[in-house]
């Protein structure tokens, strides 16, 4: 309930703070590269990643250097990959919901999501966000039949350099509360993982963001594809 009434009294600061961030903020685009492929070598095992520019790799300039390129490059000395990306700037939870109905269906051993900071900059609900998470999570396994789901946690938008006070605090409020429900109910899920931005990690590592100061440097995503690379090798070599 306080967030929801800390969002209404600080409503048309948010604005303002928005439209100037948005003005201010360098829009980057989704760096080149493919998009799917086979690569590796060993024992087969087939990838999905689904989101939006995080997944996208939007901060850096290619593939090899995203989350893809990442998650890639830790697992093809043990696996030959099936792989793809399928993921777009500026997607909410609900339209990566409906961008699945572009994807063939057939069989995923691994699935990547990442989301929810278009959702929060879009003021959604909390209750909304975690229903939408579940629906996809129910299409995701009706559609691709995977053994294993990587949830990947909204980033802490709190320390994100383009966001200002009080939209940066407002915004991390909004993380932190999404996250550890989101978490809370995964943790029953037997095939599914999450995985939480490690914050005294991160600043530990003093980690620079990409340029427009809101989505992941190359550093950053190295990490995070090796996080999804253990989760793997847990999953697939117990």
């Amino acid at each position: 309930m306080w967030l929801k009434l800390s969002t209404i009294v600080l409503l048309p600061v948010l604005v303002i703070q928005g439209i100037i961030v948005r003005k201010r903020t360098p829009l980057l685009p989704e760096p080149q590269g493919d998009r799917e492929g086979f690569v590796g070598e060993g024992k087969s095992l087939s990838l999905l990643i689904l989101g939006d520019s995080a997944a996208a790799g939007v901060g850096v300039e290619t593939q090899k250097e995203a989350l893809s390129g990442a998650i890639i490059s830790e697992l093809k000395s043990d696996y030959m990959l099936k792989w793809r990306l399928h993921a777009r700037t500026g997607h909410t939870t609900q339209q990566v919901c409906k961008a699945i109905s572009e994807i063939s269906q057939c069989d995923y051993d691994v699935i990547v999501t990442s989301m929810g900071v278009n959702d929060i900059t879009k003021l959604t609900s909390i209750e909304s966000w975690i229903k939408q998470q579940k629906q996809l999570f129910t299409q995701i396994q009706n559609r691709f039949q995977p053994k294993l789901v990587i949830v990947s946690g909204v980033p802490p938008m709190q320390y994100f350099p383009a966001l200002p006070q009080p939209l940066a605090w407002l915004f991390g409020k909004y993380v932190n509360h999404m996250n550890k429900t989101l978490q809370q109910w995964l943790a029953s899920q037997e095939k599914f993982r999450f995985i939480p931005y490690d914050i005294e990690v991160f600043k530990a590592l003093d980690l620079p963001m990409a340029e427009d100061g809101f989505h992941p440097s190359r550093e950053i995503y190295a990490i995070w594809g090796k996080q999804v690379a253990d989760l793997v090798r847990q999953k697939f070599n117990p």
